[in-house]
């Protein structure tokens, strides 16, 4: 098939990180992006391993309200070299990250940041922390409601529990808990103390169901059992590596499944690259969003294919419709439709099987009814939302087969008592019967779009105030997220000496035994 140019955007250079244009292209049922450096020459990347499910995600690309008060003033900045965030930013943050630590007791080869790749220790002090918290609830239009604690390993921070009651404190109303488990799986009673400090879930690395692929399974499953005991929800995730776990995507949700009392989800994340990589090794191991999708499908017996994922912008009518029926802002989920996408299914435990929502719910027409009346609501106040609640009650018995559906919960009234009550209690029993299937590809060098990373919703917090896009942070390392570790960190000998511990100290004792310790 001859290539065809389906649109241009821009990139960066692998190895000078010069801005380049770049087109995105299909070819023999593939996309790839191409670029080409005058000093490093030409580059062709795999984009999307699907040209019809790459299609299909474009038709949801949506422009979000952008940030009102952009930390970077600069008249002309330059994505992503000027991040921070700036006026070229289409998205507000609907997941922030804080990057407390960078002290781990594992040492993860395919882990984006440690102590020993860096040379220095980033512990921020608490008042560093709260600076960051602070700029991210003053992002406007609409301040950061969602949380990530993460690192490194947040679990070695002696005042973690601090930490998350002072975002509790400064407003966020969704805290969830970046961690390897180690710590979780020793000590129960942290699992409790988190829980109480204002945790809503532990987002827990999660790579197999065999100690091949996973050497902390047991670690993990113990984390479960823990979280279990004092209803703390969890969410697996995956970084997926071609070749090391891929054969394992449908044994991870069905454990899942099995724990869906207290896992609330997988998360999965195709491993991204970092470093030079020749060209044939990149595209034995590239995983994109239609492998995983593939795979899904191949391993769940067809239970669950890539058509019952919608990519993360679907939802953005959902926020539309809040907006319309209260009157504010709301966040809106404007990431590009090719970072990532999400599915619920219900674990049919009678029958042994995996319900895609999608197979009785019109997905589809759910989001545009609410788009149709989000317009029809701002024009006509009280008087149309009356008629909404009259022709929700029509038109979600066309959009739900209640033959198809569970029978265990009410899909329709939970529907209504959302959207017309504001109900989230309601919400949550959605959440407790069906189970989170996601993904998010984070781009690298070789495959870096900067319409991707204009959209993204993802950000980490810097201590100098600055908001910065993941796919920035830590795909511009030296820009973002090492040079941030350098400034504001400290020598491993000054840190041991401020705080009377050896770093040694922070490793797991089944890695010491195991590995060499490195030489911090």
């Amino acid at each position: 098939m001859v290539a065809k140019k389906i649109k241009e955007t821009e990139s960066i250079c692998p190895v000078c990180f010069k801005v380049l244009k770049a087109d995105i292209i299909e070819e023999d049922g593939k996309i790839y992006l191409e670029k080409t450096c005058p000093e490093h020459g030409h580059f062709k990347e795999t984009y999307w391993s699907d040209a019809k499910l790459y299609h299909e995600a474009a038709k949801y690309l949506r422009d979000g309200p952008g940030i009102e008060n952009p930390a970077i003033t600069k008249e002309n900045p330059v994505c992503p070299h000027d991040c921070g965030l700036c006026k070229l930013h289409l998205s507000t943050t609907g997941l922030a990250n804080i990057f407390v630590t960078n002290r781990c007791n594992l040492r993860c080869w395919y882990c984006f940041a440690n102590v020993g790749r860096v040379g220095k220790v980033f512990d921020p002090p608490l008042e560093v922390i709260e600076k960051m918290l602070d700029a991210l609830r003053a992002e406007r239009p609409v301040p950061a409601k969602a949380l990530q604690i993460t690192g490194g390993e947040p679990t070695v921070r002696d005042d973690l529990i601090d930490i998350i009651k002072m975002a509790k404190e400064k407003g966020f109303t969704h805290i969830q808990l970046n961690t390897n488990g180690i710590k979780t799986a020793e000590d129960p009673e942290l699992c409790v103390k988190v829980r109480k400090a204002g945790v809503n879930v532990l987002y827990m690395s999660f790579d197999g169901v065999t100690m091949k692929s996973n050497p902390w399974l047991e670690e993990n499953k113990k984390t479960i059992e823990n979280c279990r005991k004092v209803g703390l929800g969890v969410v697996l995730v995956p970084t997926l590596i071609r070749g090391v776990n891929d054969q394992e995507v449908g044994d991870i949700i069905r454990f899942a499944a099995e724990n869906s009392d207290i896992v609330r989800g997988v998360n999965f994340q195709p491993v991204s690259f970092v470093g030079s990589m020749p060209a044939e090794q990149r595209n034995r191991e590239r995983v994109t969003i239609p492998d995983l999708y593939k795979w899904i499908e191949e391993q769940t017996d067809g239970q669950i294919t890539g058509e019952d994922f919608y990519p993360i912008p679907s939802v953005v009518p959902v926020s539309k419709f809040s907006e319309a029926w209260t009157g504010e802002l709301d966040l809106e989920f404007t990431a590009h439709p090719h970072c990532g996408g999400a599915t619920y299914v219900y674990i049919d435990k009678e029958n042994n099987k995996l319900v895609p929502i999608t197979k009785f719910v019109d997905v589809k027409r759910f989001f545009n009814f609410l788009e149709e009346w989000s317009e029809k609501i701002k024009k006509g106040g009280k008087i149309t939302k009356a008629k909404f609640l009259a022709n929700a009650l029509i038109e979600l018995n066309k959009i739900i087969d209640s033959k198809k559906a569970p029978k265990e919960f009410d899909l329709k009234k939970i529907i209504l008592e959302v959207l017309a009550k504001r109900d989230y209690h309601s919400l949550g029993e959605f959440h407790y019967k069906m189970m989170f299937i996601g993904n998010m590809h984070f781009m690298d060098p070789y495959n870096y779009d900067i319409e991707r990373v204009k959209r993204c919703v993802i950000h980490y917090a810097m201590p100098d105030g600055r908001i910065v896009p993941f796919c920035a942070f830590w795909g511009l390392q030296q820009e973002y997220a090492i040079k941030m570790q350098l400034d504001y960190g400290e020598s491993p000998k000054e840190w041991e000496a401020r705080t009377g511990k050896k770093l040694k100290d922070d490793l797991y004792y089944r890695w010491k035994e195991t590995a060499v310790p490195p030489s911090i």
